[in-house]
């Protein structure tokens, strides 16, 4: 990291708030809010030139990647907060090897550094379940990986995000854009608990203000509890599109995703990975996060709402 200008020294008087995961889509959300917070903001990036024009000056950005444990080491010098956003799904071809690796990379530096907390978004899913997807227990693998380390660790743990952009429901919203007939998988009949953007936001920046303890998990989600198709019909509802669900049981997780790929051909491989996570339940069994937080996250109706009209801006 390079050395600090007489500007900058000023800000240690403030907490360092570190955030690897910066140019992902809750990361990058995060990073305006957590300017405006009374903290120095730190990124981690790959290529530091490219994240520059998306932060403001007092920003600073060091040169890095969770492969790397070297540049973690100096990478996370005085933080006192790492928020870990990091999945490693959509560019490796073993993701769970490849996010186990980068866990414990960070883990360790982090407690070398003295980090006092991290903060961590995973997912939803019953851990006791034989079945759980290799996305899920990925997820959740990372999360142990965290909280073994020694620091105190908050993992939130979601469902599908409602936001524009969001790949999930950008999954839901080509789906429903594109296919007035759809030949319909049984896991779109998977009870999930999406939950929005903002609201996960709202728990992220929350959890830097608890008071210090034991590392804790809290499942967030809408109060409601839908389904994938539930949700496709929510969404052609509010775009005033007329959609005709047919479900039939020959459609795999693997073929649903070449069934994928023809309307987001893009995202196919990190679409393949999360519809094998789509056979799993995702539900919020533990309520928890509403006993500690004052956030009361908005119905699905309104994140969609949200969405909608984020996107027409």
């Amino acid at each position: 990291m390079p050395p600090l200008d007489s500007e900058a020294n000023e800000t240690l008087k403030q907490p360092i708030v570190f955030l690897a995961g910066a140019t992902g889509y809750v990361g990058g959300r995060l990073i305006p809010l957590l300017e405006q917070q009374p903290v120095t903001l730190r990124c981690l990036a790959r290529q530091p030139k490219k994240l520059r024009a998306s932060v403001n000056d007092s920003t600073q950005i060091v040169q890095g990647n969770v492969l790397d444990a070297i540049s973690l080491d100096t990478a996370l010098q005085r933080v006192h907060t790492a928020y870990y956003l990091v999945h490693l799904m959509s560019g490796s071809k073993d993701f769970e090897k490849e996010d186990r690796q980068a866990a414990e990379n960070f883990a360790a530096a982090a407690k070398k550094a003295g980090v006092r907390r991290i903060i961590y978004l995973g997912g939803l899913g019953d851990d006791a379940d034989p079945k759980l997807s290799p996305h899920l227990r990925s997820r959740h693998e990372v999360g142990q990986i965290l909280r073994d380390s020694g620091v105190e660790t908050i993992e939130f743990r979601a469902s599908l995000v409602i936001g524009t952009g969001s790949l999930s429901f950008d999954l839901v919203k080509s789906l429903t854009d594109r296919l007035p007939v759809m030949l319909c998988p049984s896991w779109l009949t998977t009870p999930t608990q999406p939950i929005a953007v903002d609201d996960v936001l709202a728990y992220l920046l929350a959890a830097r203000m608890l008071p210090p303890g034991e590392s804790q998990i809290f499942e967030i989600g809408c109060e409601d509890v839908t389904t994938y198709g539930g949700m496709i019909r929510e969404y052609a509802r509010q775009k005033g599109l007329r959609r005709w669900l047919i479900f039939v049981p020959v459609l795999t997780p693997y073929l649903s995703s070449l069934w994928l790929a023809l309307v987001t051909p893009a995202a196919f491989e990190v679409g393949r990975h999360l519809i094998e996570g789509l056979k799993n339940p995702t539900v919020v069994m533990d309520r928890s996060a509403l006993n500690v937080f004052p956030i009361r996250p908005m119905s699905i109706r309104e994140a969609i709402q949200k969405a909608l009209a984020s996107s027409t801006n």
